[in-house]
């Protein structure tokens, strides 16, 4: 063969694929680890659970246990009490003169202003991304910065449609205080978030006119999701009826100190669908009773309550935190080995986060050969480890 040939040889159209799908990539579960303690294991563990690992914080947990140490990063020991970051403040004032609030200071709580040209709300949002990267940048031996991140993915906004500031500082902080807590409250304190309402048009549900993209996005992103086979658990019947439990929630638009609200979601009676809502087969034809008045509130905790019985929520909140702190691919022996008992352990503890993250960070599966080293980062986990790994620092400037 010349050369001419060699680099005009067609890829055969035909190739065969492998499936390798019946094969486990390791057998390891959720015995306790019990291997060695080096800089090694020292360094998977912090670069899964914070961004990076620098040389400070290796050589402060490499003194520590493995039990120790993830006790440290779950905050159940050497923590003091959370308590929340100082707030965003106006770093925009030469480019923008807002005259709800002065340069130097917290813009969240203050109205935003629209003028001829310039909308306050796109400066806000450069200085809440600005804000939010320098709290992981700068985070304590904590996973708390990473559950945001998490979070942040699972119950998603985008700051582009929210479009009030002081609704995405809220939005941020809210899964913050909430990173290591309990997961149904958070799945509560979210449905009724003003970003969360405005992103999903919660505040548009009205018994007159449900809006149904909240509660489908609840039980098919949120909570109990599809099956393998891509089939959802929930009927098209389970959104309405979900729709209609969630109708009166609305936000308060107008905000600042003038307003009775303030920047808060609230129940508004009068918008609220007080029939009687009637689930399908798969939450056992369930139904919730209508409420008026001030209960037709209550409705949503009944909705939850519903949700949260059935075991396909803890699985799926298991597969995500497995994808994002283990390993991107889940095989029918990670299933069973890993998956299955932590979603019981999820269940037996009423949906409390700690003793999961717990026992998946002490096992044999998380210190496994095979899953260190195995995670491709997204842009802004590179990004920021990089930042804390080599001390980059930053300057204080106008966005």
């Amino acid at each position: 063969m010349d050369r001419r040939d060699f680099l005009t040889l067609k890829t055969p159209s035909t190739s065969k694929h492998q499936d390798f799908s019946h094969l486990a990539r390791t057998m390891s579960g959720l015995a306790p680890y019990a291997g060695t303690w080096t800089v090694n294991e020292v360094r998977h563990l912090l670069k899964r659970t914070m961004f990076g690992a620098t040389r400070d914080d290796v050589n402060y947990f490499l003194g520590m246990s493995v039990s120790d140490a993830v006790d440290t990063l779950l905050e159940i020991i050497n923590h003091p009490a959370y308590t929340p970051p100082a707030p965003p403040v106006n770093n925009y004032n030469s480019l923008l003169a807002d005259p709800n609030c002065p340069a130097g200071q917290p813009w969240p709580g203050t109205p935003d202003t629209s003028t001829i040209n310039v909308y306050t709300y796109s400066y806000r949002k450069k200085s809440m991304k600005s804000w939010w990267v320098s709290q992981m940048i700068n985070q304590p031996r904590s996973i708390r910065e990473k559950m945001t991140l998490f979070y942040s993915n699972h119950f998603a906004i985008e700051f582009d449609t929210v479009t009030v500031s002081t609704y995405i500082y809220k939005y941020n902080e809210l899964l913050r205080a909430n990173a290591l807590g309990n997961f149904k409250n958070l799945t509560r304190e979210i449905t009724i978030n003003s970003a969360m309402l405005k992103y999903l048009s919660g505040e548009k549900n009205t018994a007159t006119a449900p809006n149904e993209n909240y509660g489908r996005e609840l039980q098919e992103l949120f909570t109990v999701g599809k099956d393998a086979n891509g089939t959802p658990y929930y009927t098209e019947d389970d959104v309405k009826a979900a729709a209609r439990a969630l109708t009166g929630w609305r936000n308060d638009l107008v905000g600042g100190t003038t307003s009775a609200n303030g920047f808060n979601s609230y129940f508004d009676s009068t918008r609220h669908d007080s029939t009687d809502k009637l689930f399908s087969a798969y939450y056992n034809n369930t139904t919730i009773t209508g409420q008026s008045g001030a209960n037709g509130a209550l409705e949503l905790d009944d909705l939850l309550n519903m949700i949260f019985s059935k075991d396909e929520v803890a699985l799926a909140i298991c597969r995500k935190l497995y994808r994002f702190f283990v390993y991107y691919e889940i095989d029918a022996a990670a299933e069973a080995n890993v998956i299955v008992p932590l979603a019981q352990i999820f269940r037996n503890n009423n949906y409390d986060l700690i003793p999961v993250l717990s026992t998946l960070f002490k096992s044999e599966h998380f210190f496994d050969v095979l899953n260190q080293g195995c995670v491709i980062k997204p842009p802004i986990d590179f990004t920021v480890a990089f930042s804390r790994e080599f001390g980059i620092l930053f300057l204080t400037q106008q966005i």
